[in-house]
């Protein structure tokens, strides 16, 4: 996935709910609503995330998932601009969350202020499990398993944004610097043409020398424009402007959401007509669960691959 790829997606989820709760969700799904028509948005059911807390109480999870996609589709999130799923139908989420378990400090996840926070809202709960404290990495996996530029949150959620950035960063630290990586770097350079090679070597230049961020964000437009480039060379010489290593998961920047509300009434009118037609409602689900696994298919396999485990 190119930079400019990335820039354009969009990853926000939901737990799912019962359907006293729903108005709860409204606010938020009015800037879903602003956000498919301007980027390429991944919206989806947070199924796996209840069981960090309700583990014990997981028989209407399923339910309640096929409920919130109805709650989605009648405020108005249509499955013809972004793609709506669930997180359960797409393993990949696990799978990404325990390799970057692997190299994430356990005082990270326990410096998440929403942590202590909700242990002792919750108190009635047993909550000292992986699972829980876990819960913040497995958002970063949920965001980076797409390789978004961009997640819709709260400003008190902004720690999670700063997290997954912190874990991202780790990864391309560990795994981006491929053996032979600065030879490669310079090949790719030349296959950008004496011109551009020339123009790629002096902004680089002025970044890491001066700190220039304007010549790094024109480093960056130039690369997008080399058709010459493989996506593994234009990530190499991203990593390479930057002076780290090939970027493999980028790192998101928030976009903070607007205190808008839905019209309720009107939301549930509409939800009747996907109550009555589930076999609709479970092919949206299916079709955008199966989207959602290439494209995480794909980036698990260039992690696979840098980790050294992808087995081909």
């Amino acid at each position: 996935m190119s930079n400019n790829e990335s820039d354009r997606r969009v990853v926000s989820g939901m737990r799912p709910t019962s359907k006293s709760n729903m108005g709860d969700l409204h606010g938020v799904l009015k800037n879903w609503i602003q956000l498919q028509h301007e980027y390429d948005c991944f919206f989806f059911v947070a199924d796996f995330h209840t069981l960090t807390t309700n583990y014990e109480e997981s028989r209407d999870i399923e339910q309640y998932s096929f409920e919130t996609v109805i709650e989605f589709l009648a405020a108005g999130v249509n499955p013809g601009s972004c793609t709506i799923f669930v997180q359960s139908k797409v393993p990949e989420h696990a799978e990404l969350h325990l390799l970057l378990s692997m190299i994430t400090p356990l005082s990270w996840l326990e410096s998440v202020p929403s942590y202590k926070d909700q242990k002792t809202k919750l108190n009635d709960k047993e909550l000292d499990t992986h699972g829980f404290l876990g819960y913040p990495l497995m958002q970063a996996a949920d965001i980076l398993l797409y390789r978004a530029g961009k997640v819709p949150v709260d400003a008190d959620q902004v720690t999670h944004i700063e997290l997954t950035r912190e874990v991202a960063r780790r990864f391309n630290h560990i795994y981006g610097r491929e053996e032979g990586f600065e030879e490669q770097a310079v090949s790719a350079i030349k296959l950008m043409g004496r011109k551009a090679g020339k123009l790629y070597r002096d902004l680089r230049k002025l970044y890491l020398e001066q700190g220039d961020s304007a010549a790094l964000l024109k480093a960056r437009a130039l690369l997008e424009e080399q058709q010459s480039l493989s996506i593994g060379d234009q990530e190499r010489l991203y990593g390479y402007l930057e002076g780290t290593g090939r970027i493999i998961l980028p790192e998101p920047e928030p976009i903070y959401l607007e205190s808008n509300d839905l019209d309720q009434e009107e939301i549930i009118d509409r939800s009747k007509h996907f109550e009555e037609d589930p076999d609709l409602v479970h092919s949206i689900i299916q079709e955008g669960s199966k989207k959602a696994r290439m494209a995480a298919r794909e980036t698990l396999e260039e992690v696979k691959d840098a980790i050294g485990i992808s087995h081909r």
